[in-house]
């Protein structure tokens, strides 16, 4: 029985790992894309690294290489363009230093199965490297192209140039000869002073099965973004030992590998790939870190950016802070992600509403997750930071801390004309409301406490009086948990979306005098919920029923919005255009109509407040028309009119600026 290596990895040269097993790179992995022309930099960035540990005999650590045994041969799940490489520059050191077959020929246990014409290739190759032509510094041949020479020999066959990992192998020998020609006793500093090693370790240790090849080389045959994000963050981890301290089998490394690609296969593999999935992820995460330490002075430039297009990540902005949060969040979702699934989120989120789940909207949704949904996911993982390992996913704090937060990215500054921008529409804003997360994560895993604690304070100022208002609702929610159903009941409504300042002034509560009606309370929230809760309560009924309200001395809810009609000479009002408008209004100095309104309906329906209502002296005879003959109303082709100056009469428009009167209805 053989030993069981250490978990940070045995550490091995490649000749020692040929002598141990047979590599061979199995048929479902991409192709040596180390040696394209296309990747020279990176290419030319690892010969680098070798020739410098070798010219200095310094030992140089590749890191993790890691994968299966099957039938006494070591199958690479990652390593393998290292390792192509590795194979190649053997090969190169054979032929400068003379090395005879016997010695050699171990190099044979090097195969490449992405395609039998790879595979022979390898083996020719190593059949025929005591056949060379002597190459070294003291004679013309520094200057020959060892493609050059393998491509004249009679053992190439010319269709192997069609074959991607040969023409790349190929690139990289010239690359090789370029770069390591200098360098004397080459075969016996990389054999026998074995200055170039690795950490070697076999899945089976990991616990990991086999079926990750599949979803490794699910991600393509392309050098993508991912790729060569994830090689850039493998490098400054190792150059900055942020995981010096850490067992292999927990490392960025190999979880990226493993656990986490495992963990988007599972669930987003239909959706998207995966290789798309991480740099969307990596993208957020970037977003995130930069919010919240705001370390780069173009801070919002890059998140605009990101923004725009995930694959704008740069390594330059990876930080230690920002490497530590990546493997955080992804730890954390890979391990509550199905808590989500079976917990989900029992509110609404109004126009954010995910197809599936947060998660899902960042790593799929085309083009590009709003900054709000990011937020939202940011909001969730803040829980998950939370949890109490004793007690764990506890579904109503939870769908507490996200309420919370739902009510308070929902505020927005509509207008006059209905248009409801979201809060969280520029870098400033994303950075604003993250910070103020942040502050109020401190009490994620129990927020209605934490809110109602007046002693915790929150230096945020973003969407300050949202925040004043979540903490009187907690107080409420605590003082008397029968109130917090009709509270919820109330924030759902398409027309707050979250925001209970008009059923507060409704009720004329002050927080200072503890006033609170619940009686009143749950009176008006019915009359609310059943009359202006969501877009069909819009009729001409209602329109009819406040214009029989006298509100700010006046009978004239359509105030809050004015034009002028130059065709008659007579200023244009409005009858509520579209259903957003009543948000706005609820809001805005015309909300004494809507108060005034909503305590009537508590005890009558808009019929009644229509059929009983008696003009005062001096009303508008127009005006009682509109309120009593429901046809006209019914039968206008839009809800805007125009009144004349001394208020004898209007018309009732055909449009909001018609050009002349045909199709217009006069009414006096």
């Amino acid at each position: 029985m053989k030993n069981k290596p250490n978990y940070q990895g045995e550490s091995l040269t490649f000749y020692q790992l040929l002598n141990k097993y047979a590599i061979e790179v199995p048929i479902i992995q991409r192709d040596y894309a180390q040696g394209r022309e296309s990747q020279s930099k990176i290419r030319s960035y690892f010969l680098k690294a070798l020739y410098e540990s070798l010219h200095k005999d310094e030992i140089l650590m590749l890191d993790f290489i890691y994968g299966s045994i099957e039938n006494n041969k070591f199958q690479p799940l990652d390593g393998q363009q290292r390792l192509t490489t590795l194979f190649l520059l053997h090969c190169y050191a054979s032929i400068t230093s003379k090395i005879p077959y016997d010695t050699y020929k171990i190099l044979a246990n090097f195969s490449y199965e992405t395609r039998m014409t790879s595979r022979d290739f390898c083996r020719k190759l190593v059949e025929n490297l005591n056949t060379f032509p002597e190459i070294g510094e003291d004679n013309d041949s520094v200057t020959i192209k060892i493609s050059s020479i393998i491509k004249d020999s009679s053992w190439f066959f010319l269709s192997w140039k069609n074959d991607s990992t040969i023409s790349a192998m190929l690139n990289t020998l010239d690359d090789i000869h370029e770069n390591f020609f200098k360098i004397n006793n080459l075969w016996d500093k990389l054999t026998t002073k074995n200055i170039i090693q690795f950490y070697y370790i076999e899945l089976e240790y990991l616990g990991l099965t086999d079926d990750l090849y599949i979803k490794m080389n699910a991600r393509g045959k392309l050098l993508t973004t991912f790729e060569n994000f994830k090689a850039g963050i493998e490098k400054r981890v190792y150059d900055f030992n942020w995981e010096s301290k850490i067992p292999a089998q927990k490392s960025f490394k190999v979880k990226i590998d493993t656990k986490w690609t495992d963990f988007l296969w599972s669930n987003f593999r239909k959706y998207s790939a995966i290789d798309e999935s991480f740099v969307r992820f990596f993208s957020f995460v970037f977003m995130v870190d930069l919010a919240s330490t705001k370390q780069v002075e173009d801070t919002n430039d890059i998140i605009k950016s990101l923004q725009e297009n995930p694959h704008n990540i740069s390594i330059d902005w990876l930080t230690e802070s920002s490497f530590r949060r990546l493997v955080n969040y992804l730890d954390l979702l890979t391990e509550y992600y199905p808590s989500f699934l079976k917990n989900k989120l029992n509110l609404e989120l109004f126009r954010h509403e995910p197809q599936e789940n947060l998660l899902h909207e960042v790593l799929t949704h085309s083009p590009v997750a709003s900054y709000t949904q990011k937020v939202l996911l940011f909001a969730q993982i803040k829980y998950l930071e939370k949890i109490d390992n004793l007690t764990g996913f506890d579904t109503t704090l939870y769908n507490n801390w996200m309420r919370v937060i739902r009510n308070i990215i929902a505020f927005g500054n509509i207008d006059k004309n209905g248009k409801r921008p979201d809060i969280i529409r520029s870098p400033q804003a994303f950075i604003g409301v993250l910070n103020l997360i942040i502050d109020l994560s401190a009490g994620a895993n129990n927020i209605y406490n934490f809110l109602a604690d007046k002693s915790n304070i929150i230096s945020s100022t973003f969407s300050k009086a949202q925040v004043e208002e979540e903490r009187v609702k907690a107080t409420l929610i605590l003082q008397n948990p029968e109130r917090k159903n009709i509270i919820y009941d109330l924030e759902d409504t398409d027309t707050l979306r979250g925001r209970l300042e008009f059923i507060f002034y409704c009720l004329d509560y002050i927080p200072e005098h503890c006033n609170f009606d619940d009686e009143k309370f749950r009176n008006i929230s019915q009359a609310f919920i059943k009359h202006l809760g969501s877009e069909v309560c819009l009729t001409n009924n209602l329109r009819r029923a406040l214009l029989t309200i006298k509100g700010n001395s006046e009978y004239n809810f359509y105030d809050y919005w004015q034009s002028y009609w130059y065709l008659e000479d007579m200023s244009k009002r409005k009858l509520i255009d579209n259903y957003r408008e009543i948000e706005y209004l609820l809001h805005s100095y015309n909300r004494e109509y809507f108060k005034i309104l909503i305590h009537k309906l508590t005890s009558m329906s808009l019929e009644e407040i229509i059929e009983t209502f008696e003009p005062p002296e001096k009303f508008p005879n127009w005006k009682l028309q509109l309120i009593k003959d429901e046809t006209l109303l019914d039968n206008s082709k839009s809800h805007y009119i125009a009144i004349a100056e001394d208020n004898s009469f209007c018309y009732l428009l055909k449009s909001i600026r018609p050009r002349d009167l045909e199709g217009s209805i006069k009414i006096i």
